[in-house]
């Protein structure tokens, strides 16, 4: 999926390849993607099997955080075998809309979600993907459909998407579709993982900060 920078520390992302689960409807908000209550953890360790969990399972009770049982199974792309080890995410308009938590692109990714692509994506969820190395990759909506039907139909099929050239490849056919410029900068260039770069400068920042005349010092 990735190469690493010149830097040594922060991946650049150019390219995206596996299989791909397609995830059908316009309007797929955050809760929908990880509902609320499983917002309260300490950290994201785990949160994947959470993902789409109102729309894979019925729970017994309004506040069960619990896995449940293969009976409380319900349709979705996510419970079906074939779609397990999945990576590219193919979805419709507006997918992840609603709020700006950070725990619906967290969510997927430990899911096995390495990138999403989509008719469109709402603001705040596409920066969540960015801050988390994912491209989010925009096609027209004829293109979305033709490919979440190769998914359906070759589960086992690879995708692949070319970050730089903005092209998604499937089924021996390379289709246009579009990478945010800023975004784009950002996974080619390796400069996405804005602690890890702050960690790398942290002496700048340390010497910045002592010519800020309203930051305190010990000195």
């Amino acid at each position: 999926m990735t190469d690493e920078s010149s830097s040594g520390s922060v991946p650049s992302v150019e390219y995206v390849s596996g299989t791909g689960i397609p995830v059908r409807g316009n309007d797929v908000d955050t809760d929908q993607i990880i509902p609320a209550r499983f917002m309260k953890v300490v950290t994201f360790d785990g949160l994947g099997e959470y993902a789409f969990f109102d729309q894979r399972f019925d729970s017994s009770s309004e506040g069960d955080a619990a896995p449940v049982g293969d009976d409380d199974l319900k349709e979705h792309p996510f419970n079906e075998e074939r779609f397990q080890g999945a990576n590219v995410l193919v979805v419709n308009a507006n997918f992840g809309c609603g709020s700006s938590r950070e725990h619906a692109p967290q969510a997927l990714m430990r899911w096995g979600i390495d990138a999403v692509v989509g008719e469109s994506f709402a603001e705040i969820f596409a920066g969540n993907c960015l801050a988390l190395g994912i491209p989010t990759v925009t096609a027209s909506e004829e293109t979305i459909v033709e490919l979440q039907n190769f998914v359906e139909s070759n589960p086992d099929a690879d995708i692949s998407i070319d970050v730089t050239d903005e092209t998604i490849t499937y089924g021996g056919e390379t289709v246009d579709g579009r990478v945010d410029d800023a975004q784009r900068s950002a996974l080619v260039e390796g400069i996405w993982d804005t602690t890890t770069l702050m960690r790398m400068n942290r002496s700048e920042i340390e010497s910045t900060a002592t010519d800020l005349p309203y930051i305190a010092t010990d000195d």
